[in-house]
């Protein structure tokens, strides 16, 4: 047997230390070194290797039916039109946010044509059996492994050879090489390593369901993420019905790109005008609310932005988000006291993205100051009004990426105004928006709360 030591391992980068220390010393990050045991590698045959040579770019064949469709539209889209023939794909997310369902609702359809697997670590066939007859989901060519040793998983791989499997999830496989415990660094990055050897040699789609961290991140080593082609993240909050999948990381299509799902009784169901769902231009308008419009990967998306201003009764205010980033906020507000004469240092400030939406673009910026601002005053903004716009230091509205797109789908819906940058103006603009083009904050205020 091959003697082994304890190393910690940090989950960040991968760097190994004799000890346990607070900070890793080669990322700086804090609290992520953890004990693994490390095998030393013993004396192995090395039998004769056959050579292999270099080859021209312009003599690869590439075959025209590397992509599939999924079965479902929005994943297609965040996949980049469809899974690629012999990727790996890494989906994260929640426990109970809709991974599997999703994923059995994938294998279902695709089931019909080509052999699929559904590796299970988790739960035994029967429970798997008893979520799809829950789910109203009729697959008998869907086949069933409870198994969560490597070397066993990858026989039955190699024996079916499946166009598609899933392995739920990476964190319960093991390998007999490893002393580690099943979910350790160690054994997440082998196990992954192999299958996605077999993955690329077999040419079968593989699909990592991945445990996450409590601040949303995926467990387990970061170099996970630089094995596979693809991470999707499952979002959204588990009390509202909505659910999205955001691609993090995609070789064969976009970044950014994100799907929406509404959950229900019989599994996720596609929601392909989602802008519709999350806001309604014919409601009452309420001091403090707006909408933005925000643009995510390909797709506009049209948000309710939502801002509470209130005193405060403590020394140090609070300066609360939800799905908007809160360093930017602090910014904003900075930007409001210098430019626009708003003090708000004795002013509790609460910013909610309704729907359980992420925006991380600085085109958030001016939605997110007129909310501010109409809530400070207790003056509500029209409610058929969209926005969008980055706010620098000094006051100026910069321009973004995709106005166009994002004032032609405010239109469609029936909004009948759009606050934007001047540099975002064009000809082209739909002729039943009225468009109130800015240069400086204080003529985004002027125009809307004056």
């Amino acid at each position: 047997m091959p003697k082994s030591k304890v190393v910690f391992v940090c989950s960040d980068c991968g760097a190994q230390a004799a000890k346990w220390v607070g900070q890793c010393v080669d990322c700086g990050s804090w609290n992520t070194l953890v004990e693994s045991r490390v095998e030393s590698a013993g004396l192995q045959f090395r039998g004769a290797r056959q050579l292999t040579t270099a080859q021209r770019l312009t003599e690869i064949t590439v075959d025209p039916d590397v992509r599939f469709s999924s079965g479902v539209g929005e994943l297609d889209r965040v996949l980049g039109q469809g899974f690629v023939a012999g990727s790996v794909v890494l989906l994260g997310g929640d426990p109970g946010i809709g991974k599997s369902t999703l994923l059995l609702q994938s294998l279902a359809y695709l089931s019909t044509n080509a052999p699929v697997l559904y590796i299970t670590g988790e739960e035994s066939n029967q429970q798997v059996a008893l979520r799809a007859k829950r789910l109203g989901i009729d697959a008998p060519e869907l086949n069933l492994l409870a198994e969560n040793n490597l070397q066993d998983v990858m026989a039955c791989l190699t024996e079916s050879q499946p166009k598609v499997a899933v392995i739920d999830s990476i964190q319960t496989l093991y390998t007999e090489n490893l002393n580690s415990a099943p979910g350790s660094v160690a054994q997440v990055r082998e196990t992954a390593a192999q299958l996605a050897r077999m993955a690329k040699r077999e040419r079968i789609t593989l699909i990592l369901i991945g445990h996450v961290t409590k601040d949303g991140s995926l467990a387990g080593p970061r170099i996970l993420e630089h094995m596979v082609d693809t991470v999707l993240y499952f979002e959204g909050d588990k009390t509202s019905r909505f659910r999205l999948i955001r691609a993090i990381k995609n070789r064969f299509g976009a970044v950014n790109e994100i799907g929406v799902f509404a959950m229900t009784e019989k599994g996720l169901r596609e929601v392909n005008n989602p802008s519709a769902m999350f806001v309604n231009p014919k409601q009452s308008p309420s001091a403090g609310s707006i909408t933005l419009a925000t643009q995510e990967g390909s797709r506009p998306l049209l948000v309710e932005v939502q801002a509470l201003v209130d005193r405060s009764p403590l020394v140090n205010p609070r300066r609360l988000t939800v799905g908007i980033d809160q360093s930017r906020l602090a910014m904003l507000l900075a930007v409001l006291h210098r430019h626009a004469g708003y003090q708000l240092y004795d002013q509790d400030v609460f910013v909610n993205a309704v729907g359980g939406i992420k925006v991380s673009e600085p085109a958030a910026d001016l939605a997110v100051t007129l909310a501010v601002v109409s809530s400070l005053r207790d003056k509500p903004l029209p409610r058929d009004l969209i926005v969008f716009g980055e706010i620098g230091l000094s006051g100026e509205v910069r321009p973004v990426l995709r106005g166009l797109d994002r004032v032609r789908e405010a239109a469609k819906l029936g909004f009948s105004a759009a606050v934007l940058p001047c540099d975002n103006q064009s000809k082209h603009m739909p002729r039943d928006i009225e468009i109130i083009a800015v240069r400086q904050l204080s003529e985004a205020l002027a125009a809307t709360l004056d």
